[in-house]
Formats: structure tokens, C-alpha cells, sequence
């Protein structure tokens, strides 16, 4: 199982790494690839822009790995649009209180940021019921189990 690398062209926070957190690009760039076609799904949040590229989907798929793509639900609807049969699980914080706590608690993001992070998974939490699972992240060791459990009976490896 491999996780997705998704390019963004927001400024790297401390301890991300290029090429594995993210693959930090300028906007022009950005630009240039979505005029190619090369992202699976892309979005612009807060001024920043966000893409799964196809190369890391199909990379996985030739390998016969399960990817895991770390992504919105806006997102989500794109990959199940091209890839039906893909599995979607839904990672739900325990409350939108707690969700605030721990931006804050990270203490990366301008308060505008925070703010606006906290009113999309608002929004987000409503799109809940469009996954194929859900896990409720109350308990890190075991949200992880659960995920496990969803991703090794979920059959052949994809999206």
C-alpha cells in the first residue's frame, strides 16, 4: 500500500519534507499541469491550490498496490467518478471543538486559516454519509486498526 503524493503550491510548514508530504510547486506550475490534464482531481482552497496527479494513481494501480489518497470531499467524488468501484472512507473528528483544538494546539496556520478549516469541515461533516466508511478519529491507535480492518477486506488493490 502506498500513499499518494498530492502537489500544492501553500508554503511548506516545519517538518514537511518535498516529494513526501506534499510536492511543493509555484502556481505557474500548478497552472501547466492542470492545463496538461495531469491531476485525477484538483481543488483550490484558501487561495492555495491542491492535486492528485494521475502518474501517482496509475503507479500504484500498474503495481498492484492499494494508494491511499489523503484528499477533500470534493475530491472524493471526482476519484469515484473516474474510478467507481474505489474505496472511500471517511475520517471524522470527534467534534468540531476538537478539530479546533488540534490546529490550534499545532499552532502552523494564520487564525483566518483556522477558521476557514473549521467552517469546510462544517460543511464536510454533511457529506459524511457519501463514503463507503466512516471512522471516528477519537483514538488515533485505534482509527488506524479500524482502517486496517476496512482496507484488508476491501479485495483488489486501487484508488
Amino acid at each position: 500500500m502506498g500513499l499518494s503524493v498530492s502537489w500544492t503550491t501553500r508554503p511548506r510548514r516545519p517538518g514537511e519534507v518535498d516529494g513526501v508530504h506534499y510536492r511543493f510547486v509555484d502556481q505557474a506550475a500548478f497552472d501547466f499541469a492542470v492545463t496538461r490534464d495531469e491531476f485525477v482531481e484538483w481543488e483550490q482552497y484558501r487561495g492555495y491550490s491542491y492535486g492528485t496527479p494521475w502518474s501517482e494513481v496509475q503507479r500504484a494501480l500498474e503495481s498492484d498496490e492499494q494508494v491511499v489518497l489523503e484528499i477533500d470531499v470534493r475530491g472524493a467524488r471526482s476519484i469515484k467518478h473516474h474510478y467507481p468501484d474505489a474505496l472511500s472512507v471517511f475520517i471524522e473528528p470527534p467534534s468540531v471543538q476538537s478539530l479546533e483544538q488540534r490546529l490550534r494546539a499545532r499552532g502552523t496556520d494564520p487564525e483566518e486559516d483556522v477558521v476557514a478549516r473549521l467552517e469546510a469541515a462544517r460543511e464536510e461533516l454533511k457529506s459524511r454519509d457519501l463514503f463507503d466508511h466512516a471512522i471516528l478519529n477519537d483514538d488515533v491507535e485505534r482509527a488506524a486498526g479500524e482502517l486496517e480492518a476496512i482496507l484488508d477486506s476491501s479485495g483488489p488493490p486501487g484508488p
